[in-house]
């Protein structure tokens, strides 16, 4: 079983095919969850301590705002964790979203620069290249070591009438 880092980091889609495939998703969610459960935490959503901003300067410069710090805090220790990761490049805000885009270039900077398996895919605009990419992560998930979950030997995670689709494949 292998710790998945993804990007966009609160994207539930990519989060569900990476626990059926019995990996780890270091998803934000987890993070957020945390922080708010905390007991430290007086009143979420201001939900920040003093060490949060510290813990952002191992990721972001002090002249770096704040904002940036703030989000590298929490997105940071999940990247470190990463024995993997998953891009999508130009996804929609529906399919996950930081808001704000310095941090989305430090994060995927962090996660090229770091020496682990990465795919990286484009979001796609129509069903087929929803398909095709939707199968390059499933590929990918395979070809880590310990994966397999309860998709293993489906080569189709779309479901039903999609065999026409990808051509008998």
């Amino acid at each position: 079983m292998v710790k998945v880092a993804i990007y966009p980091p609160n994207s539930l889609i990519l989060a569900d095919l990476i626990e059926r495939k019995g990996h780890t998703p270091l998803a934000l969610q987890k993070q957020i969850r945390q922080k708010i459960k905390d007991p430290e935490i007086d009143s979420p959503p201001m939900n920040i301590t003093e060490e949060d901003p510290i813990k952002g300067l191992k990721y972001a410069a002090i002249e770096v705002p704040s904002g940036v710090r703030g989000r590298m805090s929490i997105i940071g220790p999940l990247i470190d964790a990463a024995e993997a990761a998953i891009i999508v490049d130009g996804a929609p805000f529906g399919f996950g979203c930081v808001g704000c885009a310095r941090t989305n270039e430090l994060s995927i900077f962090c996660l090229r620069k770091k020496d682990i398996p990465v795919l990286e895919v484009v979001y796609p605009s129509d069903e087929d290249e929803t398909m095709l990419m939707v199968n390059q992560i499933m590929d990918f998930l395979d070809s880590l070591p310990g994966g397999g979950g309860d998709l293993e030997g489906e080569g189709n995670v779309l479901g039903e009438g999609s065999e026409e689709n990808l051509g008998g494949q």
